[in-house]
C-alpha cells in the first residue's frame, strides 16, 4: 500500500523528505559598538555575527529579524551560516553564528548603510566577535 497521491511522479521506493524550515534569530543591534563587533566586511556582500547558544552548522539557512540601531522597523534577512563560534571560543569570543548578507537589493542596501555608519572606525584594530 502506497502513501503517495495517485498521480504522483515518485516511483516505488522513493522517499519524501520533510522540508526543513530555517531557524529564526531575533537580532537587536543597539549601538555602533555592537554593530562594529558584529560586522564582517571581508565576506562578499558583508555579513553579521549573532550571539546564540543554539547549535548551527555551516550552510544552515537562518532567518534573522534585525532591529537596527534606533530604527522602529524590523528588517527580515535570510542567509546561510558562514561562520560558527563554538562555546568557549578562543579570545573570549561569544558563542554564535554569522550569516552572509543576501545578494538582494535589501542586502546591498543594508551593507551600504552599515559601511556608512562604520566608516569612521573602518580601519580600527579593535577586536570583533569573529576576528
Amino acid at each position: 500500500m502506497s502513501s503517495l497521491p495517485p498521480n504522483s511522479s515518485l516511483g516505488p521506493g522513493s522517499t519524501i523528505l520533510p522540508i526543513k524550515r530555517p531557524d529564526v534569530i531575533a537580532f537587536n543591534l543597539k549601538g555602533k559598538s555592537a554593530l562594529y563587533a558584529a560586522w564582517l566586511p571581508l565576506l562578499k556582500g558583508g555579513g553579521l555575527f549573532m550571539q546564540t547558544v543554539k547549535p548551527h552548522q555551516l550552510g544552515d539557512e537562518v532567518l534573522v529579524v534585525l532591529s537596527f540601531l534606533d530604527e522602529p522597523m524590523k528588517l527580515p534577512l535570510t542567509g546561510k551560516v558562514v561562520w560558527v563560534n563554538p562555546a568557549h571560543a578562543t579570545g573570549n569570543r561569544p558563542q554564535g553564528v554569522a550569516i552572509q548578507l543576501p545578494d538582494t537589493d535589501a542586502g546591498k542596501e543594508l551593507k551600504k548603510k552599515i559601511e556608512g555608519i562604520l566608516a569612521p572606525v573602518a580601519k580600527s584594530d579593535r577586536a570583533t566577535h569573529t576576528l
